[in-house]
């Protein structure tokens, strides 16, 4: 992803992207991931995806995540499918020290994590379902890398944009990115007018039927 396209993802929310999502007739937005702690950054790259399934007979040649940090470029966002796994963690501090040592946005996870305090210290962003203790080891291991998954249900491809707020997590597919960041700066632009609005002195109401809101994501 340019800078030009994270900058301008940067300025906007998740909700902003959810609704032009939705105008357009798009799929991204989904639902139970959160910041993992206090204070975590907004985060926005492109996707560099990973598949977690279950360990057994057949195991793994490396350590999960890592062949997604060798290939990520500065300002990717490496997005995990765990299935929403909260027994046991698909990302640690280890981890996450190599992703923000190559430059890696963040991390959003449709799983667990663990090792929070060692995010916490270096300000690297992670979004997650939630924290737990326990190890991927014996438990899960990694499927594949850069290969399509599904994020909450949001089918996720390798290159994909992502936006993670305090709102949650949505996803852009890659060859409409530029009509959806358009439509959500348009919807911004409104919602901004509409609150300028209020604070001018103009009731709920007056501002509702002003600028028909309701209606607002109808093309």
């Amino acid at each position: 992803m340019e800078n030009a396209m994270r900058e301008r993802l940067l300025k906007l929310s998740t909700t902003n992207v959810s609704d032009a999502l939705d105008a357009l007739g798009y799929k991204g937005s989904t639902y139970g991931v959160g910041p993992i702690y206090e204070g975590v950054g907004k985060v926005a790259g492109a996707a560099v995806t990973v598949k977690m399934t279950a360990a057994g007979e057949t195991k793994g040649k490396v350590h999960l995540g890592i062949r997604a940090i060798e290939a990520a470029q500065a300002g990717d966002v490496v997005v995990i499918d765990n299935g929403g796994r909260l027994d046991t963690s698909c990302w640690g501090g280890i981890l996450a020290n190599g992703a923000h040592l190559k430059g890696v946005s963040g991390v959003v996870i449709d799983g667990a994590c663990r090792d929070v305090d060692d995010y916490v210290e270096i300000g690297f962003p992670v979004y997650a379902r939630g924290a737990v203790v326990a190890t991927a080891r014996g438990r899960i291991m990694e499927e594949s890398t850069n290969t399509m998954i599904q994020f909450g249900g949001v089918q996720v491809r390798p290159g994909d944009g992502v936006l993670a707020d305090r709102s949650g997590v949505v996803f852009i597919p890659s060859e409409h990115m530029e009509e959806v960041v358009a439509k959500a700066e348009s919807l911004w632009e409104k919602e901004e007018a509409m609150v300028a609005d209020l604070r001018a002195g103009l009731s709920s109401l007056e501002v509702d039927q002003k600028y028909n809101y309701e209606k607002m994501l109808q093309k």
